[in-house]
């Protein structure tokens, strides 16, 4: 047998797996030829949107939904779905969070950021109930049961008397007690305040090293980086 005819097979085998990979590149597009569009999928409606766009604003409640819940009615539905978690009174329960009380504390070595002593806006609370409670089925509440918890959780909080009822008219005029606490800045005396970025005329070479504490750590190594 010739050498000719042993390479045959070999010929013919490639002959058909080139073939063939001609004949997959003619039946798939490459990358630069894919269509703008794939035939599947459509513009999401103003429903859907409207499903997703639930946000709600604190400092004047824009976004809050018609409803409205008392306190009593919040009490019950509390109970019924906060309380394992939270406490009947919202003391917490183990790791789970307070929801009550600590007026007075921000300033001592035990905060505790509650609902009364530390949230700035009361429209966040029902944002936030609605958006993440309850905690096993999260976003599963109408708005007026939302309404009423969250009446219930300022009346715990002293913001609200017992006989409440809230919609979105009462509950952005609600004022909690740290709205006014939170300050712009750092005013500490050891914080040193970056000032307004530099726009114009800015320095061009690297600023001078005051202090080699951080070279002599070892965090701020005096080389260069290889690349």
């Amino acid at each position: 047998m010739s050498r000719s005819s042993d390479r045959r097979p070999w010929i013919a085998a490639l002959t058909g797996a080139l073939a063939v990979g001609l004949a997959v590149a003619a039946i798939r597009p490459g990358r630069a030829q894919a269509p703008a569009r794939y035939g599947f999928g459509q513009p999401a409606t103003a429903a859907q949107i409207k499903g997703w766009d639930i946000d709600i604003r604190g400092d004047d409640g824009l976004g809050l939904p018609p409803g409205k819940g008392t306190v009593k009615q919040g009490e019950t539905l509390y109970l019924a779905q906060c309380a394992s978690c939270h406490g009947e009174f919202g003391e917490g329960n183990g790791r789970w969070p307070e929801l009550m009380g600590g007026g007075g504390t921000l300033t001592s070595d035990d905060p505790r950021k509650t609902i009364g002593s530390y949230w700035p806006y009361a429209p966040v609370v029902f944002d936030y109930v609605r958006r993440t409670m309850p905690f096993n089925a999260p976003q599963s509440l109408s708005d007026d049961e939302v309404y009423a918890i969250t009446a219930y959780l300022l009346h715990i909080n002293d913001v609200l008397p017992a006989d409440a009822e809230l919609d979105a008219a009462r509950l952005k005029a609600v004022k909690l007690p740290n709205r006014d606490g939170f300050i712009q800045g750092d005013p500490r005396p050891d914080v040193v305040t970056m000032g307004e970025p530099c726009m114009s005329n800015c320095r061009t070479t690297p600023p001078k090293v005051t202090s080699d504490l951080a070279q002599r750590l070892g965090v701020t190594p005096d080389r260069k980086p290889k690349d």
